[in-house]
Order: structure tokens, then sequence, then C-alpha cells
């Protein structure tokens, strides 16, 4: 195969922190490109690289046989490379089609059919599926990952660059688009796909490149390599020496063994009661129809389901954000009608789905963000200790496993895997804590970061905490869960017993509705 895209000597420096340093890759037409590494091993910086959003300070790139040098995304879109990167780049207020159109030119009129057109031969050819019309704020985060996707393949890129696109997917989503990369591949372009999970490059990849610390810690055919050699380039360890919640959740298509029985009832008084929990939605319709749940101290609950069934509203409901009716209290004080910094106050922590809307403010510095609605445990005399809040950040950050250039940077600097440690640092900091709910807390995290935040789940669990665990992957809810429920029109269906050995096919079956 000739070479699409070949990357020699790259450096890439922010400030006196060193991103990549003397970094080569090549990516062959016809292949799917895995880049793996730990959060903040360069990964994210490589691709901007490539889209023009970043620049080297050393190196040289070469596209397609010729030199390359782009200076801004728009030269790398007019040499057909697209981005769909990490974090969203649509604007929330227009629609899915006018964001589409966006960099179309002043003919958008005349574009809006052909748009159409291409959207419907993208659903055709790949199953992804989106509403033009809708507006975009009102997506669910897998809805708007992919139309993230679709705006990139309507161009017809050569090479296309997917920056960590299935932490955001549910299991039907996520083949979907492995079966894109496949196919995009095949029709003699070329795919770079950055992913923490082994199990997707093992299900589409033909070649991977390893990043650690900036480095590059090895590339080979992936069907070569395997898997053990993968995990040990990719984080310095073996698999033998990574937690077993770790191990598990390395490939969501893999099936996994729960409990060898179904656990107990606790036998004691719930800290949690939720009833006929309600959320209107648009035209009469119920995002949330009716949840009734109750949750008992050291319990985890786990719910599963396809993006848009009420998962969303069930975690925005409990935290505040959007308002709902019915009832929900903790430790028997009703929660619904006040607001989140009482259900704070009240032992409620949430890790939101969305970190970058509603999990943390990324100008604000590290140690801001960790501490956001506690800073007054640091005032000294009415004035704000920050001596005293960096420490206590620089402690939490070491805890947790946080890269960054030091309590003062800015969220925003950080990757993304690491901006979502801050915000579970923070959560689970609650004293004391009483109900963690929990919205894909291992998104975009790699397998070293994976064990640790289940691990500290479990912990907060074994301290008397009830936990509502929200995830699409089922690895995780499985080995994780005393019960399983599944969220499907707004209802929560179930349980499931996860150490049932029908477990997977009973929860498959109540995704699609056929139980329902």
């Amino acid at each position: 195969m000739s070479t699409a895209l070949e990357l020699r000597g790259i450096t890439k420096r922010f400030g006196a922190v060193p991103a990549l340093t003397d970094v080569d890759l090549t990516v062959r037409l016809g292949e799917v490109h895995c880049v793996l590494g730990e959060n903040g091993a360069g990964k994210s910086t490589l691709c901007h690289l490539v889209y023009g959003a970043a620049q080297p300070d050393a190196g040289s790139l070469r596209l397609f046989g010729e030199e390359y040098a782009p200076r801004r995304p728009v030269d790398a879109l007019r040499h057909g490379v697209a981005m769909v990167h990490q974090h969203f780049s649509l604007v929330p207020t227009l629609s899915v089609g006018e964001n589409l159109l966006l960099g179309e030119g002043p003919r958008v009129r005349l574009r809006r059919r052909e748009v159409a057109e291409r959207v419907a031969r993208i659903e055709a050819d790949y199953g992804l599926a989106v509403d033009l019309d809708a507006r975009t704020s009102d997506l669910t985060v897998g809805e708007r990952q992919s139309v993230e996707i679709v705006k990139a393949l309507l161009r017809d890129p050569r090479l296309v660059i997917l920056d960590e696109p299935t932490a955001v997917l549910g299991p039907h989503d996520l083949e979907a688009l492995l079966t894109t990369c496949r196919r995009i591949a095949d029709a003699g372009r070329s795919v770079v796909l950055v992913t923490h999970k082994l199990g997707e490059i093992e299900a589409v990849g033909d070649t991977a490149t390893v990043l650690r610390g900036g480095r590059l810690a090895g590339t080979g055919r992936i069907g070569e390599l395997g898997r053990e050699r993968l995990v040990s380039m990719m984080i310095g360890r073996s698999v033998d020496e990574l937690g077993s919640l770790a191990v598990a959740t390395l490939d969501v298509l893999e099936d996994a063994a729960g409990p060898a029985e179904a656990p107990e009832a606790p036998g004691i008084p719930p800290v949690v009661v939720i009833e006929d929990l309600r959320v209107p939605g648009h035209g009469g319709a119920q995002e949330l129809a009716g949840v009734d749940l109750a949750l008992a101290p050291g319990e985890i609950v786990g719910v599963a389901g396809v993006e848009g069934n009420g998962q969303s509203e069930l975690v925005a409901a409990l935290s505040g954000a959007i308002r709902a009716y019915g009832r929900f209290t903790v430790d028997g004080t009703e929660l619904l009608s006040r607001g989140p910094r009482d259900r704070t106050a009240a032992g409620v922590g949430v890790i939101p789905e969305d970190r970058h809307r509603e999990g943390c403010i990324p100008s604000m510095t590290v140690a801001d963000n960790l501490f956001l609605g506690s800073l007054g445990r640091f005032r000294r005399r009415g004035l704000l200790d920050r001596a005293a809040v960096r420490r206590a950040a620089a402690a939490v950050m070491d805890e947790h496993g946080v890269v960054a250039a030091g309590p003062d940077a800015a969220l925003g600097t950080l990757s993304g895997g690491n901006q979502q440690k801050v915000v579970v640092a923070r959560e689970l900091a609650i004293d004391p804590l009483r109900l963690l709910v929990a919205a894909h807390p291992t998104r975009g995290l790699d397998v070293g970061a994976v064990d640790a935040v289940l691990s500290r789940i479990r912990q907060a669990a074994a301290g008397g905490a009830a936990v509502l665990l929200v995830s699409s992957e089922l690895p995780e809810l499985l080995l994780l869960c005393d019960r399983i429920l599944v969220a499907y029109r707004g209802r929560l269906l179930g349980p499931v017993v996860p150490g049932s050995p029908t477990a997977r096919a009973e929860i498959g079956e109540l995704m699609v509705g056929a139980a329902a």
C-alpha cells in the first residue's frame, strides 16, 4: 500500500511542557491506523497537528506523497483531511442541518437539498442517521457525536481523523461506527482512529501506533503485536499488573462475567427513594414517564440503554439541572424542589455525561474546578488562602493521577481524560457522600485510569453511599453493579441480575423493547 500520511521527528511544546517529542507516524492508504496512549500521552496534539489546529516546533509532514504544512483547519479540509474532535464543535443554538451547512459559503439555500441528499447517502452507506431539523442543544451526547461524524463525511475526505469518537456511543452506534471506519478504508481512503478500547482496535484496526509520555512507544501490525504487548507499550505495565476491573473493561464488545450469584437484598431502609419521577418533553411527550427506584446504602444500581431513552434526563433531574415532577428523597429529605447547592449539601454527588457543559469550567484553573462550591473551607479571615488551595489541589491531583502543569493550569489545557479525572475527584470528595450519580464516569479514560475510577466508585459504595451508574459499557455494569435496569422510552425496565448467564441477552432485549 502507498503512503497517505507520513510524520517524521515531530516535536511540539506548550510553553515548557513537551506534548510530543521526536514522533514518527506512517499511515497507509486503505488502512485503519489506531493511535493509543494514556491520557496526556499526546494523541490529541498529534491529531491537531495533522488537522492544522496547531503547528509542530520541529519535524515534517507529508500527505499523499507531497509536503504538507497546514496552518489552519481550512488548509487540511482543502487537502482532503477531515477530523471528528474529542470535544464537540457544533453550535448548540443551530439546527443539525444548519451546523452541517456551516462553512459551505454564501449559497446556503441552493446547497440545502444537496446536503440532505448527501446525508441520506451516508445513512444508507454507514447507518449513521441524523435529524436535520432537530435543534443541536436538544440532542443527546451520542446523537451529537453522530452529527460530528456525518459532518466530517459530508466532504468526502481522503483521510479521516477520529479523536476518541466511540467514548459516547452505545453498543449499536459503536458497531455502526466501526463498520463505517472499515468501509472508508476499504474504499481506498485512510482512517486515523484514536481510542482506548483494545476490542475496537482488534475489531477494525490494521496498524497501531502507541504513544507514552509524548514519545513513540512502538508501532506495528495489530495482529502481530497482540493485546498484552499493546497494553504494556501503552501504560508501561503488563496486563497482570492491572486491576481486575480495568482488565475486564478493556473491550466493550467482549462478554464479561458478573458476580457468581445474585446479591442478597440489603434488608435495610433505602437511602434514596425516587417515586413517579417525570420530565415533560416536547409535544406532550414525556422524557421520563414515571420512574420508581429505591437504592440502599452501599448498593450499586446500573442503568443501561441506547442513547435517547431517558438516561440523560434522569441524571439531569437528580442533579437539579432540569425541572422534574414526582418525589426524590435522600435520607428522608425531599430534594426535587431544591437547587443543586442544597443537593450537594445533602450528600448528592453527580458526574455528568458532558463534562464541558455541566461538570467543569475550562477557563478556570484545575484547583478552582476541584473545589467549586467548597472554596469557603479555604477562607482565612474573610480572604481566600490561595496557597492552601494549591496545596490541597496538588494532593488530589497526585492521588487521582491528574497530569497537568500544576494546580494553576487552566482546566481547558488538560487532555479530555485528565479533565474527567478532575470532575470525578471533586464529586467523590463530597463528605458525607450519600448518593453518587455517575453518568459514563470512565468516558475518555485510559485503562489504568479506568481501574482507578471504578475502584473508587466501589469504595464509595463500601463506605455506605448509594451509587446510580449510567453507562453504555456493559462489562463495566456487569462487573460493578448489584442489579441493572434498562432505560427504554422514558422508563426503567428490569431488573437484570448481573450474575445470570443470560444477563447480556436480557439487557439486549430490553434495550430494543423486545421484552418491554
